[in-house]
């Protein structure tokens, strides 16, 4: 369970809305934490009539939104140690309440942070070619450095670079002597996740270096992609028919969202589902806005999901009587 909020204002007007000026969770946190929550209650009375096979530890985890993610200090104070496998669901405002979103192999995608800052003398903007025009380097650099990424990466691995941020000047007749550009890229393939830092390094100096300015690359490591096992979905697909009944799941494709559950990944097998959150026939939320709401109901379903499924995995990891 990811706990941490976004730094937007809940535009809802509901009773469980943010009681924090400007913070909310827009990504469906507040759900995961009660569903894991409920899922921690649910063994709890299930064990007092029948015993575990197993332990199930309940992870609530902070800082998912900030790159490369809390998961990394989770993993770093043992929370691994021991554990067979690692499950997880995220709210899917596309999917109706009642549906489980599930996929093999990767869901999420890789997502690092990029922030490149240039720099030059500054000078009058009636005299650009005494200088170095540090604005316009940077309007080449925003526009060529994702087209360019395009012909150099195989298309497959879905490759996206967008800046979100872009910050220079101060009055309209100077040329300014230092600006930013910050985005985030992310790709589908792991593969392509591991070389890109070099690769979009190289390629935003040779694109500056016409204009003279110069420039500091920082490359920020984010995430890597959450890659689901066969085992484990099929797990989930079990419980979905027993505990949800048929039809109640649904194949989704891969996002180009990132999550640090990936993290986890890369120590466990484990897989994450996709919860539908939207009221059958209601709006489609997007996550990240203020605005996104959920249907409640969707609280039950991910319990009844993660707690069977906690069941299941002990049954599967059990180790067979001796004597």
């Amino acid at each position: 369970a990811d706990m941490d909020a976004l730094p937007l204002p809940d535009s809802k007007d509901v009773p469980y809305r943010s009681t924090v000026p400007g913070v909310t969770h827009a990504c469906g946190h507040d759900v995961h934490t009660v569903v894991t929550l409920g899922v921690g209650l649910a063994l709890a009375e299930y064990a007092r009539a029948v015993a575990l096979p197993g332990t199930v530890r309940l992870v609530f985890q902070p800082a998912e939104e900030l790159m490369p993610g809390g998961a990394l200090d989770v993993i770093d104070a043992g929370v691994l140690k021991p554990v067979s496998a690692a499950i997880a669901v995220h709210c899917d405002p596309a999917l109706d309440v009642g549906t489980i979103g599930l996929r093999t192999g990767p869901i999420t995608s890789a997502a690092d942070a990029l922030e490149i800052t240039l720099a030059g003398p500054g000078g009058h903007t009636s005299r650009p070619q005494n200088t170095v025009d540090l604005i316009y380097a940077m309007v080449r650099l925003a526009a060529d450095l994702p087209a360019a990424l395009g012909r150099l990466v195989d298309p497959r691995s879905a490759l996206s670079l967008v800046w979100g941020q872009i910050q220079a000047g101060t009055v309209a007749n100077a040329i300014p002597r230092s600006g930013q550009l910050r985005g985030t890229l992310r790709t589908l393939s792991r593969e392509t996740w591991d070389a890109v830092p070099e690769l979009v390094t190289r390629l935003a100096e040779e694109l500056v270096a016409p204009y003279g300015a110069q420039i500091v690359v920082d490359y920020r490591r984010g995430v890597p992609p959450v890659v689901n096992s066969a085992q484990v979905v099929d797990v989930f697909q079990q419980v979905v028919d027993v505990w949800l009944g048929h039809g109640a799941s649904a194949t989704v494709a891969q996002s180009l969202g990132g999550e640090d559950f990936g993290w986890y990944l890369n120590h466990v097998p484990g897989a994450l589902a996709r919860l539908g959150t939207r009221v059958p026939g209601g709006p489609t939320y997007d996550l990240h806005q203020g605005a996104f709401d959920v249907d409640e109901r969707a609280i039950g379903v991910g319990v009844r999901l993660l707690a069977g499924s906690a069941l299941e995995l002990l049954r599967r990891h059990r180790p067979p009587a001796t004597g």
